[in-house]
């Protein structure tokens, strides 16, 4: 995709001023100023609604087609595609389109194309215990995790995600309810079960408990490398880093123009992927200098 110099950043306002930027970005607000994007504030709350000229109220018409990136709270494939469609209407278009939102936003969509180098992976729409207990036969007596199309509970790691033996179906049972009790109405499109690998460990997350593992999120524009990060704030990473050449080839078959891979290292030292995101809802971790990665995507832009 060719992109113009000046393009726009789109950022949800805050629930309790239509005219102020949710605080979780204001830090990306301001270095996006600074580098010399315009920006935009749409309404989470109404697109979500489906109410798409509310959500729009504050989006000018482009006097000539301009691209945007939207930076915010996760849409679910049919709430994107109505952003996506409003804003055609006043000449704007997104960097990623439904179909390349989709791709990387469900697992599903996008295992064929990581499935060299990530874990063992089925899932299903049907949500029955016939249907759960078939897919979980298939990984033997292996450990797995549960999670939906895009998002596990892995805050709640030993009640809702993770499963020592597959082949217990009582512990399936109770860890998939479990699961399904907590995304409750935020469930997205099915379960996903994958096979647990032991990853190279890193600390206990200070809340949780859950065990932090060495993973990084790495960002793609234009199927070339934005930025590496570290995934956790949490932890001494050393000097581990991720064999990059190892996922480059992968990264050129994404059909996506922005977006990150997260890898992580196992104990035996190989690099696997753990999943893809469409970049416009991923999380910057906390430890981010938002001034140079927003510099870093200008020039990618230019």
């Amino acid at each position: 995709m060719t992109l113009k110099k000046n393009m726009r950043i789109l950022y949800c306002d805050s629930v309790f001023d239509i005219k102020i930027i949710e605080p979780e970005y204001e830090k990306e607000k301001q270095a996006a100023i600074d580098i010399g994007f315009d920006y935009t504030l749409i309404s989470f709350e109404e697109l979500i609604e489906g109410n798409i000229s509310k959500a729009l109220r504050f989006v000018e018409e482009a006097q000539n087609k301009e691209i945007a990136i939207y930076r915010g709270w996760m849409l679910t494939p049919s709430q994107y595609t109505l952003l996506y469609n409003g804003l055609l209407t006043k000449n704007i278009v997104l960097i990623n389109n439904p179909k390349e939102y989709t791709h990387c936003h469900y697992l599903p969509y996008s295992y064929d194309k990581i499935k060299s180098k990530t874990p063992k992976s089925n899932w299903t729409k049907e949500i029955t215990d016939k249907a759960i207990q078939k897919l979980t036969r298939d990984f033997g007596e292996d450990p797995i995790i549960v999670k939906d199309f895009v998002k596990s509970e892995k805050h709640h790691w030993k009640d809702a995600c993770f499963i020592p033996n597959a082949s217990d179906s009582g512990k399936v049972s109770s860890i998939v309810n479990k699961f399904l009790e907590l995304r409750n109405d935020s469930l997205n499109e099915g379960l996903v079960f994958r096979k647990f690998e032991a990853l190279e460990y890193l600390a206990e997350h200070s809340k949780s408990g859950m065990p932090l593992t060495k993973e990084f999120r790495i960002f793609f524009m234009n199927h070339k490398v934005l930025q590496v990060f570290n995934y956790w704030d949490e932890g001494m990473y050393g000097e581990t880093q991720p064999d990059l050449n190892e996922f480059l080839e992968i990264a050129q078959t994404i059909e996506s123009n922005f977006f990150t891979m997260d890898v992580a290292k196992k104990k035996n030292g190989e690099w696997i992927i753990m999943e893809l995101g469409d970049g416009q809802v991923a999380g910057l971790p906390d430890h981010t200098n938002t001034y140079e990665f927003y510099k870093k995507l200008k020039n990618m832009l230019i």
